[in-house]
């Protein structure tokens, strides 16, 4: 292979930064990822990613891209213990208050904890000849040429030990949320991105419990998004044969408390008894933890008229979305997949990053879309309701409403969810006319419908 760079250098080896290394490996002839963060020797959570202990749904669409970058991932993650699933036959979906029909469908979804997919994706990385990962290395700032034009590389130290200048031909900050690149680039007289912020303070509180076959009926998950009146929302997902998670919260801290009595009678408030019955019945397996999430956050490098060459920013370190949505690892699936097309299109011309940037606002604003649309229905979430996004949460509700009993119309809804489908299906003709008969006329399967008035 023709290689059109030496080297390039990933900052960050979490999810998005691991598969922005993949879609570079076919690129450069060394690829390096620095990691400030120790791994494990097991697929077990650590310090660098907190959030690693909670309940974490990768959607259809990331599953698909992240197979095709690493071909028989899905099994080897099915092989040691995780578990296919069919995403809307093997799931209960509850939103706005009522449960989507559940029946079979051609999404497929991959059940394990975090730290398993995360686990698998880096060895398979790793395993890659032209790969290197250096642990417990820290970043300090960025190498500029001499005109502070381009990024030639990063400072880092390793451990506590001096401070070292690795160079690349390109850098790729995928650092996360807390991602240094606006004060780096502001150093060196580069304006700061534009940033975009809801403010939501959600709050969850996750446990492990004892899972038997017979659970659930036999589901896979439990998914419950936020609804009035109290606007809690929760998760049951398969992590093993004989382990569930449970991670249930709300916003503006009405979160979920640490108490075995009173975690039950949170999860008892959701809008369906699934996840109270095991919360209350099954054995419990290890103690509570916690996790807060400020804001929806989004920066706008796409909108920058000035940005040097050699240099991207990638994943949580670009936009990071309410977690409750499942779509942060999908969506750095995605925009690896821009970055390899990118890539592939040329890589030496001085635009790389106009055009990965305006390729990624593009990836984002479906999933920006859906989850600040979704959290502006809450009464207290302050942001701009335009009237798109207030017919969008009417009608999605409408669709809710018509979807208790019609599977198409659920099944239509969940591709949207999952990044399988634009948004725009959900309006064709033909599921606005399901929409309409299930609110106003006959359901499908029959019988009549409850007007939309009282139903909401």
């Amino acid at each position: 292979m023709k290689y059109i760079g030496q080297h390039a250098i990933v900052i960050g080896a979490s999810m998005g930064g691991l598969l922005a290394a993949r879609a570079l490996s076919d690129f450069y002839a060394v690829v390096t990822v620095l990691e400030r963060d120790a791994f494990p020797q097991a697929d077990i959570p650590r310090k660098g990613v907190p959030q690693g202990r909670h309940a974490h749904g990768l959607l259809a669409r990331g599953r698909n891209v992240i197979e095709n970058f690493f071909p028989g991932w899905t099994d080897e993650v099915v092989a040691s213990g995780g578990a296919r699933g069919d995403i809307a036959g093997d799931v209960n979906w509850v939103g706005h208050g009522v449960t989507l029909k559940s029946a079979p469908s051609e999404m497929v979804g991959l059940l394990a904890a975090r730290p398993v997919l995360e686990g698998h994706v880096r060895r398979r990385l790793m395993a890659l000849s032209n790969v290197r990962v250096i642990e417990n290395c820290t970043a300090h700032d960025l190498i500029a040429d001499d005109e502070k034009a381009a990024i030639k590389g990063v400072r880092v130290k390793i451990g506590t030990g001096e401070e070292h200048r690795i160079t690349a031909d390109l850098v790729v900050d995928a650092s996360g949320r807390g991602s240094s690149s606006p004060a780096w680039l502001e150093s060196f007289g580069f304006a700061k991105p534009e940033e975009e912020r809801i403010e939501i303070g959600i709050g969850y509180t996750t446990r492990h419990y004892r899972r038997r076959p017979t659970d659930l009926d036999g589901k896979k998950a439990v998914v419950v998004a936020g609804s009035g009146p109290n606007w809690r929302n929760g998760v049951i997902l398969y992590q093993t044969e004989d382990r569930w998670i449970v991670s249930i919260g709300g916003y503006f801290g009405d979160h979920a408390p640490d108490d075995e009595q009173l975690f039950a009678a949170y999860a008892g408030s959701l809008p369906t008894p699934e996840i109270y019955d095991i919360v209350a019945h099954a054995e419990p397996l290890g103690d509570f933890v916690r996790y807060r999430y400020p804001a929806n956050l989004r920066r706008r490098y796409e909108r920058l008229t000035r940005f040097p060459n050699g240099y991207l920013v990638f994943g949580d370190a670009l936009c990071s979305f309410n977690p409750v949505y499942g779509q942060g690892m999908t969506v750095a699936a995605q925009e690896a997949m821009l970055l390899r097309d990118c890539l592939d299109a040329g890589a030496g011309a001085a635009d790389l990053a106009r055009r990965f940037f305006a390729g990624a606002a593009e990836v984002i604003d479906t999933p920006w879309d859906i989850a600040v649309g979704n959290d502006l229905r809450h009464p207290t979430v302050e942001g701009p309701r335009p009237a798109k996004v207030r017919f969008i949460n009417w009608y999605i509700g409408k669709l809710h409403m018509a979807a208790r009993h019609d599977a198409r119309l659920a099944t239509a809804f969940l591709e949207v969810a999952n990044l399988e489908a634009p948004p725009t299906r959900l309006l064709q003709p033909a599921i606005v006319m399901r929409v309409i008969r299930g609110n106003f006329g006959r359901r499908n399967d029959g019988t009549e419908a409850v007007s939309a008035g009282a139903q909401a």
